[in-house]
């Protein structure tokens, strides 16, 4: 992908964010996309395209805890830069992996490990929750895998609360609000590499 094909791609999609409402869902509506409001955000928190302190190859995830970002790598040196929520103490998980599923709106079930640590939370799903606006995965979900191991359990995904974003929140996952989510999700292909980078003095 050429670096002013992803610009311009990028320039649509705020022009499409823009148009979203600013607030609540659309009463009644069978289209899910439709339903997602543009929460509103720190102008810091917002999106914007960076120099990298260091040469990364282009178009991979690589998430520095410790600043509570995303960035998504671009060629030249330069990356997009996402505010997201993270792991909550104990539960951040640094490593490697690779995108190995994605899914649109999709259903959620607790890990064993959740449901131990907190069943009044967790244990009436054990069968799982469909998808849709209340879901915790949100709009858009990026399964991280690893070879051998396959499905990690962790997810890059959507939310509609903004104010987890920049927080120590999820069980593990790094979140993102549900507008970001599916701009982002599009330009993520089967297979991208994921750098979850470690907190600063773990391990």
């Amino acid at each position: 992908m050429k670096r002013r094909d992803f610009v311009a791609g990028m320039a649509a999609t705020q022009m499409f964010l823009s148009s979203l409402p600013a607030v609540g869902f659309a009463h009644g509506a069978q289209d899910y996309d439709a339903m997602v409001p543009t929460p509103e955000l720190p102008p810091g928190y917002l999106p914007r395209e960076v120099a990298l302190e260091k040469p990364l190859p282009p178009f991979e995830i690589h998430v520095e805890p410790a600043q509570f970002a995303l960035y998504w790598t671009l060629p030249e040196g330069r990356a997009m830069r996402y505010t997201v929520g993270i792991g909550r103490p104990g539960l951040y998980h640094s490593g490697e992996y690779y995108i190995g599923a994605r899914k649109e709106w999709p259903s959620w079930t607790p890990t064993p490990a959740m449901i131990r640590r907190d069943p009044g939370a967790y244990a009436r799903y054990v069968d799982g929750m469909p998808g849709g606006p209340a879901n915790p995965l949100g709009a858009r979900a990026l399964y991280l895998f690893q070879p051998r191991r396959g499905d990690t359990f962790l997810r890059i995904h959507g939310t509609s609360r903004p104010e987890t974003i920049g927080r120590q929140v999820s069980n593990g996952c790094a979140r993102l609000t549900n507008d970001q989510i599916i701009a982002f999700y599009d330009r993520v292909p089967m297979e991208t590499r994921v750098v979850l980078n470690p907190l600063p003095g773990a391990g």
